[in-house]
């Protein structure tokens, strides 16, 4: 007796009619195809569709103690920035900014990254811009895209919904791991130029501009565009430019930590890398975040502690170097056309002052770490 399950309707249900479009899938991964390759060297074995990515280590048989590294993330709510202005060749950037600059902070070299795409449907196009964005962020962090996936979720995810994650493997020499143990007091901090907002507090930002009555296609005079292409600015890849610095003999042994500044914003990610004892003493005067920062503060009328522990606050990477060496990263860092400067230094924590005002700020045993501590003080140039 046939017991198979039969369609109430009489008629037979496929693949396609449940909403899987596999046909679609193969066009998306041919629009793909040539900007994922470009992101291979000669270290990349095979080619796009294996069931595994294959990177050849040989060179790690020069290690004398190679550790990996590894780091995985997402982009969040920027998405809804991208579907609502229907681009989607930039988020990918953010996507590799997020994973890479985590695997940097250790010293270590991206190897190879893979992705990770969900969507309702897909659309071959948007699925290849947003590939392309991913090999771009890629090939600038000097990083071999090996390997994704893309996933149809009919009925759990609206046709026009989507997310992406991805995930990448790093090594590092045991010797050159930098961390809390390297931080000393008399480091200076050296804040390195974000590039906008990058991929953190975007719920913030777009309750913001809700609340506002904003329009993403609105001009605003202080960003020179629009407000949705200001908000869509990929974020910026620190990875070749840190390396550079670590490589460089002039440089070499003067980076101590470095922080990449995402979720929980400036304080709290540096507070990640100071050892106990030590405090991160950081003086708001000696940058100015870009308009967006304070655009978002004034239409949403959000408090200054609150938009710093949500937003980067224009400072995307934080490096604590050496003093007598601080110049040379500073040099090397202007060589690469990196905007840098010193904005802080290392002291006793014990010898922070008491705060005397609200916007006197220290925070300590951020993100589960339980080190040493950051003290933000004074006023950004232009801000009350």
């Amino acid at each position: 007796m046939n017991t198979s399950p039969r369609p109430a309707s009489g008629d037979a249900i496929t693949y396609a009619s449940a909403g899987v479009d596999t046909a679609a899938g193969d066009r998306a991964v041919e629009l793909m195809k040539e900007a994922v390759a470009a992101t291979h060297g000669p270290d990349v074995l095979g080619g796009i569709g294996a069931f595994a990515g294959l990177v050849d280590v040989s060179a790690l048989k020069d290690y004398r103690r190679p550790l990996l590294a590894s780091s995985t993330d997402g982009v969040g709510t920027k998405i809804a920035i991208a579907r609502a202005l229907d681009v989607h060749d930039t988020i990918g950037q953010d996507l590799v900014g997020m994973v890479v600059d985590d695997i940097v902070v250790v010293g270590a070299a991206p190897l190879a990254m893979t992705d990770y795409i969900a969507c309702g449907a897909v659309v071959p196009e948007r699925i290849a811009d947003i590939v392309r964005g991913i090999a771009e962020g890629c090939r600038l962090a000097g990083c071999a895209l090996v390997g994704g996936e893309t996933a149809e979720h009919p009925g759990l995810m609206s046709p026009e919904d989507y997310d992406v994650a991805g995930a990448a493997v790093g090594v590092v020499e045991a010797d050159d791991l930098l961390g809390p143990d390297r931080v000393r007091q008399g480091d200076v901090v050296i804040g390195m130029d974000a590039s906008g907002l990058h991929s953190n507090g975007y719920s913030l930002v777009r309750a913001v501009v809700s609340a506002a009555g904003l329009s993403l296609e609105q001009r605003v005079e202080d960003f020179g565009r629009t407000l949705g292409e200001e908000l869509l600015e990929p974020t910026r890849i620190y990875t070749a430019d840190l390396l550079a610095v670590l490589r460089d003999a002039r440089t070499a042994g003067a980076v101590h930590a470095l922080s990449h500044v995402t979720g929980g914003g400036l304080a709290a990610n540096l507070a990640r890398v100071m050892p106990h004892g030590l405090a991160a003493r950081v003086d708001r005067a000696l940058w100015e975040p870009a308009p967006v920062f304070s655009r978002v503060a004034g239409w949403g009328s959000v408090p200054q502690l609150d938009l710093e522990g949500t937003l980067n606050m224009g400072i995307g990477m934080v490096a604590l170097v050496a003093q007598e060496q601080a110049d040379q990263v500073l040099a090397v860092l202007a060589e690469r056309g990196l905007g840098a400067r010193a904005i802080g230094e290392v002291v006793a924590e014990e010898s922070l002052p008491e705060p005397g005002h609200a916007l006197e700020h220290v925070v300590a045993g951020a993100k589960g770490v339980e080190g040493g501590a950051v003290m933000l003080a004074g006023q950004h140039p232009g801000w009350a």
